[in-house]
């Protein structure tokens, strides 16, 4: 059996993280979503909440997907699942750098998982789960960029912490 894992905050999950979970998902026979806090960001969800969020948004995908999360190094990670493959999804040539990188370092960590690099859809490639906390903490309307459900529950959290600008 062929696993492979998608590792990232989903803080919060957008559609374009959705993109590349039914992408990846068909590579691989099962894929794990590792939902992880990286501590340069701030974020808006728990870990608990991003949890419930991602899977309540694959439930009708159909594929072998399951969502944990995991504070470890990923390499560990993907270890510790079995994984052959990290997916990693990019938008643009800021994101390829960085993600270059990350990718010889990891292979220099454990050189049998390999790092599988998907572009976003086009239509997509904006999108950034940063900018759409700070849209959303400014009033603006974020559902062209996340599920209706995620929209709804950002909206519920920035209305209980206070909307900027006004």
């Amino acid at each position: 059996m062929r696993t492979g894992v998608y590792p990232g905050t989903f803080d919060p999950l957008t559609l374009g993280h959705m993109d590349i979970i039914r992408r990846g998902a068909k590579l691989v026979d099962r894929l794990v979503l590792g939902v992880t806090t990286n501590p340069s960001k701030s974020p808006m969800f728990s870990v608990e909440e991003r949890m419930a969020m991602v899977r309540r948004e694959l439930a009708g995908l159909g594929a072998d997907i399951e969502v944990v999360s995991f504070d470890s190094l990923l390499m560990d990670f993907a270890e510790r699942e079995g994984a052959s493959m990290i997916v990693r999804g990019l938008r643009a040539v800021a994101d390829f750098e960085y993600e270059y990188q990350m990718a010889g370092m990891n292979q220099q960590l454990n050189d049998r998982i390999e790092t599988v690099f998907l572009m976003a859809d086009v239509s997509l490639q904006p999108i950034a789960s940063r900018l759409v906390k700070e849209i959303a903490l400014y009033g603006g309307d974020i559902s062209k960029f996340v599920p209706s459900a995620v929209a709804a529950e950002v909206a519920r959290r920035v209305e209980s912490v206070g909307r900027k600008g006004t």
